[in-house]
This record gives C-alpha cells, structure tokens and sequence, in this order.
C-alpha cells in the first residue's frame, strides 16, 4: 500500500544548468545536492558503474529530485511524450504566454500552440506540453480567463 510521495524524479544532462532553470525561472527552492555511486546506484537504478550528482529542490509544494548520471552510456535523444512509459508533470501557472517565452530562451520548447479545454471541469483552462532539451515534460496549465 502507498502511503505518501516522497519526490518526482528527473535525470539531466547538466545539473547546474537545471539547477538554474528550475530555481531562478520556475522559482523552486534547493533543498540539498549531493553524489551517489557505488552498489547503490547499480542495484536500485540498475545504471552500473554510474556516478550521480543529484539535486534536491521544492517547487509548488512538490519536491523534484534532479540527477545526472555520469561515466555511462546515454541515449542522443529524448523520447517523446506520448511513448508509452513516459510522465510528465503538471503545474498551474499565473500567466502561460509569459512563462512559455521566458522558458524558451533555454532551449524548452512546445509541439503546437496552448489550446483551452472546451467541456468537463477544466473548461476554460488554457494548456500546453513542454519539453525541455533533456527530455522532462511538463504540462502547463492557466486557470479561467
């Protein structure tokens, strides 16, 4: 039985940069840093050999661990969002159309244009995926207008 969350998780490939992303542009908090190798890292994540700097942040209340796994083999592209598998995580944000430019000047970027739910209980509630150069997901949401 679960009984609560604990973090979201998402592996980069620069934890400095996407340290800077996710505290000074989307606003979230660091919590602590630290490096994890050994049989640990072999055993739970299955990447052997693997030495990880790892990031812990709060953002809107969640905590997000971000974690770059070095001395391994990794994949040149990301996957995309509708491959079976793949999660994404969504946030409701003040001003969309602000935040989709700021966000854009690093490299995330959006497959169409924000569209708003016509029916059901997010009627009105503009949204949009967006995809950072590392491949996370996020679903951006603005409430009503």
């Amino acid at each position: 039985m679960i009984l609560s969350v604990i973090h979201v998780g998402f592996s980069v490939k620069n934890i400095e940069d996407s340290l800077f992303f996710w505290t000074h542009i989307l606003g979230g908090e660091v919590l602590r840093e630290g490096k994890m190798s050994g049989p640990i890292i072999d055993e739970v994540t299955g990447a052997r050999g693997a030495d990880v700097r790892m990031a812990l942040l709060e953002l809107a209340g969640m905590k997000i661990e971000l974690l770059q796994y070095n001395n391994i083999e990794q994949p040149e592209a990301p996957s995309a969002p509708y491959i079976p598998g793949y999660a994404h995580l969504a946030f409701m944000v003040e001003n969309l159309d602000t935040l989709l430019s700021k966000i854009s000047d690093y490299g995330w970027k959006t497959p169409g244009t924000p569209q708003t739910v016509s029916s059901g209980p997010m009627k009105g509630t503009r949204v949009i995926y967006v995809q950072s150069p590392d491949g996370q997901t996020l679903e951006l949401m603005e409430g009503r207008q």
